[in-house]
Protein backbone atom coordinates (compact mmCIF):
# COMPACT_ATOMS: atom_id res chain seq x y z
CA UNK A 1 0.00 0.00 0.00
CA UNK A 2 1.02 3.37 -1.11
CA UNK A 3 2.29 5.81 2.06
CA UNK A 4 0.27 9.07 2.01
CA UNK A 5 2.55 11.75 3.86
CA UNK A 6 1.38 15.35 4.65
CA UNK A 7 3.67 18.14 5.59
CA UNK A 8 1.44 20.60 6.54
CA UNK A 9 3.71 21.94 8.95
CA UNK A 10 7.55 22.25 9.25
CA UNK A 11 7.61 20.48 12.56
CA UNK A 12 5.75 17.48 10.56
CA UNK A 13 8.80 17.66 7.79
CA UNK A 14 11.43 18.17 10.46
CA UNK A 15 10.02 14.65 12.69
CA UNK A 16 9.64 12.85 9.32
CA UNK A 17 13.36 13.10 8.91
CA UNK A 18 14.41 13.55 12.44
CA UNK A 19 15.70 17.10 12.66
CA UNK A 20 15.65 19.22 15.51
CA UNK A 21 12.73 22.15 14.96
CA UNK A 22 14.84 25.57 15.88
CA UNK A 23 12.18 27.26 14.56
CA UNK A 24 8.19 26.66 14.11
CA UNK A 25 8.10 27.88 10.35
CA UNK A 26 11.27 27.73 9.12
CA UNK A 27 14.12 24.90 8.79
CA UNK A 28 17.54 24.49 6.90
CA UNK A 29 18.20 20.86 7.00
CA UNK A 30 20.78 18.14 5.44
CA UNK A 31 19.87 14.61 4.84
CA UNK A 32 23.00 12.03 4.37
CA UNK A 33 22.60 8.97 6.58
CA UNK A 34 21.14 6.22 5.34
CA UNK A 35 17.52 5.49 4.83
CA UNK A 36 14.90 3.05 2.71
CA UNK A 37 13.37 5.19 0.02
CA UNK A 38 9.34 4.11 0.27
CA UNK A 39 6.83 5.20 -2.50
CA UNK A 40 4.56 7.69 -1.19
CA UNK A 41 2.05 10.30 -2.05
CA UNK A 42 3.56 13.57 -0.52
CA UNK A 43 0.86 16.13 0.43
CA UNK A 44 2.63 19.57 0.79
CA UNK A 45 1.49 22.67 2.80
CA UNK A 46 4.56 24.47 3.20
CA UNK A 47 7.25 25.58 0.60
CA UNK A 48 10.23 23.39 -0.02
CA UNK A 49 13.95 23.74 -1.61
CA UNK A 50 15.97 20.59 -1.96
CA UNK A 51 19.02 20.52 -3.31
CA UNK A 52 19.62 17.16 -4.44
CA UNK A 53 23.51 15.61 -4.27
CA UNK A 54 21.80 12.35 -5.60
CA UNK A 55 19.12 10.90 -7.34
CA UNK A 56 17.56 8.51 -4.53
CA UNK A 57 13.67 8.61 -6.26
CA UNK A 58 11.84 9.27 -8.99
CA UNK A 59 9.11 12.15 -8.57
CA UNK A 60 5.93 13.47 -10.40
CA UNK A 61 2.69 15.31 -10.81
CA UNK A 62 0.09 13.24 -11.27
CA UNK A 63 1.72 11.48 -14.60
CA UNK A 64 4.26 14.07 -15.14
CA UNK A 65 7.29 13.19 -14.41
CA UNK A 66 9.81 15.45 -12.40
CA UNK A 67 12.71 15.93 -14.21
CA UNK A 68 16.12 15.95 -11.89
CA UNK A 69 19.08 14.81 -10.91
CA UNK A 70 22.24 14.76 -9.11
CA UNK A 71 23.49 18.30 -8.02
CA UNK A 72 20.01 20.04 -8.78
CA UNK A 73 17.19 21.61 -7.28
CA UNK A 74 13.60 20.76 -6.87
CA UNK A 75 10.80 23.03 -5.56
CA UNK A 76 7.50 22.36 -3.82
CA UNK A 77 4.89 24.62 -2.82
CA UNK A 78 1.44 24.40 -0.68
CA UNK A 79 -1.17 22.54 -2.37
CA UNK A 80 0.77 20.17 -4.39
CA UNK A 81 0.58 16.69 -4.53
CA UNK A 82 4.14 14.38 -5.28
CA UNK A 83 4.38 10.97 -6.23
CA UNK A 84 7.36 9.51 -4.60
CA UNK A 85 8.86 6.29 -6.41
CA UNK A 86 12.32 5.16 -4.98
CA UNK A 87 15.60 4.45 -6.99
CA UNK A 88 16.72 1.20 -6.97
CA UNK A 89 20.08 0.44 -5.37
CA UNK A 90 20.58 4.12 -4.13
CA UNK A 91 20.16 3.31 0.08
CA UNK A 92 22.12 6.84 0.98
CA UNK A 93 19.67 9.62 0.13
CA UNK A 94 21.36 13.39 0.08
CA UNK A 95 20.09 16.15 0.03
CA UNK A 96 20.07 20.31 1.64
CA UNK A 97 16.40 21.81 2.12
CA UNK A 98 14.88 25.01 2.96
CA UNK A 99 11.86 24.22 4.17
CA UNK A 100 9.23 27.44 5.39
CA UNK A 101 5.43 27.89 5.85
CA UNK A 102 3.82 30.91 3.88
CA UNK A 103 2.36 31.95 7.05
CA UNK A 104 6.09 33.03 7.85
CA UNK A 105 5.92 35.44 4.97
CA UNK A 106 2.47 37.01 6.59
CA UNK A 107 2.64 40.71 5.78
CA UNK A 108 6.23 40.91 4.05
CA UNK A 109 6.27 42.25 0.42
CA UNK A 110 7.74 38.89 -0.23
CA UNK A 111 4.35 37.13 0.62
CA UNK A 112 2.65 39.24 -1.50
CA UNK A 113 4.87 38.00 -4.31
CA UNK A 114 5.61 34.75 -4.36
CA UNK A 115 3.34 34.22 -7.85
CA UNK A 116 6.60 35.83 -9.34
CA UNK A 117 8.40 33.09 -8.38
CA UNK A 118 6.96 30.65 -11.34
CA UNK A 119 9.77 27.29 -10.62
CA UNK A 120 6.90 27.00 -7.97
CA UNK A 121 4.40 26.13 -10.61
CA UNK A 122 2.89 22.60 -11.24
CA UNK A 123 3.95 23.99 -15.00
CA UNK A 124 7.44 23.91 -14.24
CA UNK A 125 8.37 20.33 -14.43
CA UNK A 126 12.36 20.68 -15.13
CA UNK A 127 14.70 20.83 -11.99
CA UNK A 128 17.63 23.57 -11.67
CA UNK A 129 20.32 22.11 -12.67
CA UNK A 130 23.33 23.96 -10.77
CA UNK A 131 27.28 24.74 -11.92
CA UNK A 132 29.76 24.44 -9.47
CA UNK A 133 29.37 28.10 -8.83
CA UNK A 134 26.01 28.67 -8.21
CA UNK A 135 25.76 25.76 -5.28
CA UNK A 136 28.72 27.48 -3.43
CA UNK A 137 26.14 30.97 -3.72
CA UNK A 138 23.15 28.38 -3.01
CA UNK A 139 24.71 27.03 0.16
CA UNK A 140 26.27 30.74 0.97
CA UNK A 141 22.71 31.68 1.19
CA UNK A 142 21.51 28.69 3.10
CA UNK A 143 24.34 29.09 5.72
CA UNK A 144 23.18 32.64 6.19
CA UNK A 145 19.48 31.32 6.74
CA UNK A 146 20.71 28.40 9.18
CA UNK A 147 22.83 30.66 11.10
CA UNK A 148 20.13 32.87 11.89
CA UNK A 149 17.99 30.30 12.85
CA UNK A 150 20.95 28.97 15.53
CA UNK A 151 21.11 32.49 16.91
CA UNK A 152 19.16 34.16 19.83
CA UNK A 153 15.71 35.19 18.35
CA UNK A 154 15.57 38.88 18.66
CA UNK A 155 13.40 41.96 16.99
CA UNK A 156 15.54 41.68 13.13
CA UNK A 157 15.58 37.32 13.15
CA UNK A 158 12.20 37.38 11.01
CA UNK A 159 13.25 40.46 8.78
CA UNK A 160 16.46 38.67 8.26
CA UNK A 161 15.44 35.25 7.56
CA UNK A 162 12.69 36.74 5.31
CA UNK A 163 15.47 38.84 3.50
CA UNK A 164 17.68 35.42 2.85
CA UNK A 165 14.95 33.77 1.60
CA UNK A 166 14.06 36.14 -0.58
CA UNK A 167 17.74 36.49 -1.69
CA UNK A 168 17.73 32.88 -2.38
CA UNK A 169 14.38 32.64 -4.73
CA UNK A 170 16.35 35.57 -6.78
CA UNK A 171 19.41 33.82 -7.34
CA UNK A 172 17.35 30.75 -8.60
CA UNK A 173 15.10 32.99 -10.78
CA UNK A 174 18.47 33.88 -12.60
CA UNK A 175 19.90 30.39 -12.30
CA UNK A 176 16.65 29.69 -14.01
CA UNK A 177 17.13 32.22 -16.95
CA UNK A 178 20.42 30.90 -17.62
CA UNK A 179 18.79 27.09 -17.80
CA UNK A 180 16.13 27.60 -19.73
CA UNK A 181 16.94 30.27 -22.58
CA UNK A 182 16.27 27.79 -25.26
CA UNK A 183 14.77 25.21 -23.27
CA UNK A 184 11.27 24.43 -25.30
CA UNK A 185 7.81 25.12 -23.62
CA UNK A 186 6.74 22.69 -21.19
CA UNK A 187 3.99 20.65 -22.63
CA UNK A 188 1.06 21.77 -19.63
CA UNK A 189 -0.30 24.71 -21.83
CA UNK A 190 -4.17 23.85 -20.23
CA UNK A 191 -2.71 24.03 -16.47
CA UNK A 192 -0.89 27.47 -16.98
CA UNK A 193 -3.43 28.78 -18.85
CA UNK A 194 -5.94 27.64 -15.91
CA UNK A 195 -3.25 29.32 -13.20
CA UNK A 196 -3.58 32.46 -14.92
CA UNK A 197 -7.50 32.91 -15.39
CA UNK A 198 -7.81 31.89 -11.61
CA UNK A 199 -5.41 35.03 -10.85
CA UNK A 200 -6.81 37.35 -13.18
CA UNK A 201 -10.25 36.36 -11.85
CA UNK A 202 -9.70 36.74 -8.47
CA UNK A 203 -7.76 40.16 -9.07
CA UNK A 204 -11.00 41.26 -12.07
CA UNK A 205 -13.65 39.52 -11.99
CA UNK A 206 -14.22 37.90 -8.31
CA UNK A 207 -15.85 41.09 -6.96
CA UNK A 208 -18.39 41.95 -9.36
CA UNK A 209 -19.35 38.10 -10.58
CA UNK A 210 -19.10 35.92 -7.27
CA UNK A 211 -16.66 33.41 -6.14
CA UNK A 212 -14.97 31.11 -9.46
CA UNK A 213 -15.95 28.17 -10.73
CA UNK A 214 -14.75 25.10 -12.36
CA UNK A 215 -17.29 25.27 -15.14
CA UNK A 216 -15.95 28.81 -15.79
CA UNK A 217 -12.03 27.60 -16.52
CA UNK A 218 -13.35 24.95 -18.32
CA UNK A 219 -15.42 27.13 -20.73
CA UNK A 220 -12.47 29.41 -21.19
CA UNK A 221 -10.18 26.32 -21.94
CA UNK A 222 -12.72 25.17 -24.49
CA UNK A 223 -13.19 21.92 -22.35
CA UNK A 224 -16.11 20.28 -21.16
CA UNK A 225 -16.10 20.20 -16.69
CA UNK A 226 -15.65 16.68 -16.32
CA UNK A 227 -12.81 16.12 -18.93
CA UNK A 228 -11.55 19.84 -17.50
CA UNK A 229 -11.57 18.30 -13.89
CA UNK A 230 -9.98 14.94 -14.92
CA UNK A 231 -7.01 16.49 -16.86
CA UNK A 232 -6.24 18.93 -13.61
CA UNK A 233 -6.27 16.20 -11.51
CA UNK A 234 -4.17 14.06 -13.61
CA UNK A 235 -1.46 16.40 -14.24
CA UNK A 236 -1.56 18.02 -10.65
CA UNK A 237 -2.71 14.84 -7.93
CA UNK A 238 -5.55 17.77 -7.30
CA UNK A 239 -8.90 18.51 -7.73
CA UNK A 240 -10.15 21.66 -10.05
CA UNK A 241 -12.18 22.50 -7.27
CA UNK A 242 -9.11 22.46 -4.39
CA UNK A 243 -7.09 24.20 -6.69
CA UNK A 244 -9.04 27.05 -6.99
CA UNK A 245 -9.80 26.78 -3.00
CA UNK A 246 -6.09 26.97 -2.33
CA UNK A 247 -5.47 29.96 -4.47
CA UNK A 248 -8.61 31.80 -2.85
CA UNK A 249 -6.45 31.24 0.34
CA UNK A 250 -3.44 32.76 -0.64
CA UNK A 251 -5.66 36.25 -2.38
CA UNK A 252 -7.45 35.97 1.09
CA UNK A 253 -4.13 36.08 3.53
CA UNK A 254 -2.71 39.15 1.01
CA UNK A 255 -5.59 40.95 1.59
CA UNK A 256 -5.80 40.37 5.32
CA UNK A 257 -2.51 42.06 5.54
CA UNK A 258 -4.05 44.93 4.87
CA UNK A 259 -5.41 46.19 7.73
CA UNK A 260 -7.52 48.85 6.27
CA UNK A 261 -9.76 45.92 4.59
CA UNK A 262 -12.74 44.71 6.99
CA UNK A 263 -13.55 41.16 7.19
CA UNK A 264 -16.22 41.83 5.01
CA UNK A 265 -14.59 43.67 2.34
CA UNK A 266 -12.02 40.73 1.65
CA UNK A 267 -14.74 38.50 1.57
CA UNK A 268 -16.73 40.38 -0.99
CA UNK A 269 -13.18 41.37 -2.79
CA UNK A 270 -12.91 37.41 -3.03
CA UNK A 271 -16.24 36.78 -4.25
CA UNK A 272 -18.63 35.83 -1.53
CA UNK A 273 -21.76 37.10 -1.30
CA UNK A 274 -22.03 36.76 2.35
CA UNK A 275 -19.08 37.63 4.85
CA UNK A 276 -19.77 34.56 7.15
CA UNK A 277 -19.24 32.10 4.44
CA UNK A 278 -16.02 33.54 3.69
CA UNK A 279 -15.49 32.97 7.92
CA UNK A 280 -16.67 29.42 7.69
CA UNK A 281 -14.52 28.52 4.32
CA UNK A 282 -11.22 30.35 5.73
CA UNK A 283 -11.47 28.64 8.65
CA UNK A 284 -12.27 25.41 7.09
CA UNK A 285 -9.18 25.73 5.13
CA UNK A 286 -6.51 27.30 7.92
CA UNK A 287 -7.77 26.35 11.05
CA UNK A 288 -8.29 30.09 12.05
CA UNK A 289 -10.77 32.70 11.49
CA UNK A 290 -9.70 35.76 9.52
CA UNK A 291 -10.13 37.87 12.46
CA UNK A 292 -7.72 35.46 14.50
CA UNK A 293 -5.46 34.80 11.72
CA UNK A 294 -4.76 38.71 11.50
CA UNK A 295 -4.05 38.91 15.38
CA UNK A 296 -1.51 36.24 15.05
Amino acid sequence: MIETINFDSVQKFNEAYGFETLHPLVSVARFDREREVKEAIVNYGVYALFLKENKSCQLSYGRTKYDFDEMTVTTFAPGQTIHVKPVPGVKNPKWTALVFHPDFLARTPLGKNMSRYEFFSYTSNEALHLSAGEIEIFRGVLGMISQELHHAIDKHTRDLIVSNIELLLNYCLRFYDRQFVTRKEINHATIKQFEELLREYITTKAATEGLPSVAYFADKCCLSSGYFGELVRVETGRTAKDFISDYLITAAKQLLSDESLSVAEVASRLGFEYPQHFVRFFKSRTGKTPTAYRAA
